[in-house]
């Protein structure tokens, strides 16, 4: 059975797959595709217990089909393609925190590689023209202290996230090389937006300002500050997936700001906000240092903003702004 985009396929006609559409990236995608005209579908591990909050935020809980499908179990992947036949197939599923992947290796490996080769095989078995997103990470590449990190710089990746981040790269390479897929990854580099759970620490250091700025005593604790990252903004980077599927070949992005700054940087900018000099608020925890952990992280979008037209329009001061005025706890505070 075969199905897919054929020459005549229009957004407004076509069917796209979201796989892992309860997280940011998923519903900040479905958004985009909805407002393209596309039919929306998603999946999350058990459609019946998830709450879908994400979509529910942005007003689109009742506008998407919502499925069940684990990844990792290539009958589901396989069912799931039979029963939709999607033009456009975006895998955004699997473990998403790195700190979390130090725990939980074998599960993040798994949800990654496995979950991705099941989508390429199943792909591959139908013979299906379906063209395929594939999630791939600026954390692949490690250390990028010199110059940022392009598409042909080499993987160091320091985590199991970033190792199983790039399995999956190779993955959609050699598929698309041996069985002329349409498969592509983006090298996402570390992009935020207010519908980042509380886990991750720009999402914290949100929280923690706007709350120490309202009265609370306790200070915030933080592992180590002064990393460097390249941070952009969510809703601007789904837009660079969409346009990968675009194109009339499958090739593989960075997808970055270009510019780096250092966690302290973040807080200061989060503490400044609300008139607080950030260093009479924060400490500094040794036992949240990761086991290895990036140094200095940034990526170089040029191929990008030539193939794609795409260049980050937000970067790491606008990004903490916008974080903060979405925040309930915060953006009603002075100097917001």
């Amino acid at each position: 059975m075969k199905f897919g985009r054929d020459s005549s396929s229009t957004p407004s006609n076509r069917r796209a797959l979201i796989c892992g559409i309860s997280g940011q990236d998923g519903a900040y995608l479905a958004e985009l595709l909805l407002a393209k005209g596309y039919t929306v579908y998603g999946t999350s591990r058990d459609a019946m217990m998830s709450g879908f909050g994400h979509l529910a935020r942005l007003g689109l809980r009742d506008r998407v089909h919502l499925r069940s499908l684990a990844i990792t179990d290539f009958r589901s992947v396989m069912q799931a393609f039979l029963d939709i036949e999607p033009d456009e197939i975006y895998n955004l599923a699997g473990q998403s925190s790195v700190g979390l992947s130090f725990e939980q290796p074998a599960e993040t490996l798994e949800s990654m590689a496995f979950g991705t080769l099941n989508l390429l095989e199943a792909l591959r078995m139908l013979k299906s023209s379906a063209r395929l997103y594939n999630a791939g990470s600026g954390e692949c590449f490690g250390e990028c202290p010199e110059r940022p990190a392009d598409e042909r710089s080499p993987f160091r990746p320091r985590s199991p996230y970033g190792v199983a981040k790039a399995a999956s790269f190779w993955e959609v390479v050699n598929y698309r090389e041996a069985y002329g897929l349409f498969a592509c990854s983006g090298l996402l580099f570390n992009h935020e937006s207010p519908l980042r759970p509380a886990r991750f620490v720009t999402r914290k250091i949100i929280q923690a300002a706007g709350q120490i700025a309202a009265g609370r005593k306790e200070k915030l604790q933080l592992g180590n500050i002064s990393i460097q990252r390249d941070w952009g903004w969510a809703p601007e980077y789904v837009d660079a997936m969409w346009r990968m599927l675009q194109q009339p070949v499958a090739d593989d992005f960075v997808i970055a700001t270009g510019a780096s700054y250092s966690l302290q940087d973040f807080v200061a900018q989060a503490f400044a906000h609300f008139n607080l000099d950030w260093r009479d608020h924060v400490t500094t925890d040794k036992s949240l240092y990761r086991p290895s952990d990036i140094a200095v992280s940034r990526g170089n979008p040029a191929k990008a903003k030539d193939q794609l037209g795409w260049s980050a329009q937000t970067h790491m001061p606008e990004v903490v702004r916008r974080m903060i005025a979405a925040e309930p706890a915060a953006g009603a505070q002075p100097g917001a």
